[in-house]
């Protein structure tokens, strides 16, 4: 299983710049996860004969957004963070609105493993949203792939929106106490870890100079100062399965580029 993971910050802007389907064509993912959709189904004009979709967009037009898109017939899907998560953990949302319907979870479930998708909200600039994030979503988005990882193993990617370590962005000392790399944040993402998920493309690549996300200021992306905060964790049990994972920064249409795994499932 070729799975891929894709921020497009704009489905309609991806396809307008007429490399949505050349990218697919390419990579040819199994299952194709993607962030900031920023459109619903029937506004993106999308077909796609090998693959059946599924979209789980915001209220809000425009903003935010998942889908899956996957060869193979998923048993089941939820779009969502699981209700009993919501209800122990408090997500309520803030100021900004609430994280809930904000499309920002869609969990598919196949034979063998389960599949999530993910778009972490963002803390903002003046980290408005950083305590929704510390207290509620982290913490509540955990709980999920732990509470379905009792069932089968869970694969879980898309834009975290936090840089884990120091080797996760070009500036880390710049940048300390900034959106995506807090202590709140990196905590969250450690988290993770902590719980027995594994960081794939760490399975591979150490260092640092391997991004995913630039800025579209100053020719970030040309001279490569980026952060990694888009990622693909599996579980503990399909750790020995994962036979490569790669950042695909030659992908164009987006502020960030595809990640992806090849699992032997």
């Amino acid at each position: 299983m070729r799975l891929i993971s894709w921020n497009v910050n704009g489905i309609r802007a991806v396809l307008r710049k007429e490399v949505f389907h050349p990218f697919l064509d390419s990579l040819e993912p199994d299952v194709l996860c993607l962030q900031e959709t920023k459109a619903q189904q029937s506004q993106a004009e999308l077909e796609l004969p090998l693959h059946e979709q599924h979209w789980n967009s915001a209220e809000k037009k425009g903003y935010s957004g998942t889908a899956v898109f996957s060869k193979t017939t998923p048993l089941s899907l939820m779009d969502g963070l699981l209700p009993e998560v919501i209800v122990k953990h408090k997500v309520v949302g803030d100021a900004f609105g609430d994280p809930n319907t904000e499309g920002r979870v869609i969990t598919a479930e196949f034979e063998k493993l389960f599949v999530v998708t993910v778009y972490t909200p963002n803390a903002k600039e003046d980290l408005g949203r950083l305590a929704l994030r510390h207290t509620q979503w982290d913490p509540a988005f955990l709980d999920h792939v732990k509470t379905l990882e009792a069932t089968k193993p869970v694969v879980f990617c898309g834009d975290l929106n936090v840089a884990h370590t120091p080797d996760d962005l070009a500036n880390p000392k710049s940048n300390v106490g900034k959106k995506g790399f807090t202590d709140e944040e990196r905590e969250g993402f450690q988290n993770f870890l902590d719980a027995g998920f594994v960081d794939t493309f760490r399975l591979f690549t150490q260092g640092n100079g391997h991004y995913s996300w630039w800025s579209n200021f100053a020719k970030a992306r040309e001279r490569n100062v980026g952060w990694r905060i888009d990622y693909v964790l599996v579980s503990e049990a399909l750790q020995s399965r994962v036979s490569s994972a790669e950042i695909h920064p030659d992908v164009m249409g987006s502020d960030h580029c595809p990640v992806s795994i090849t699992l032997d499932i």
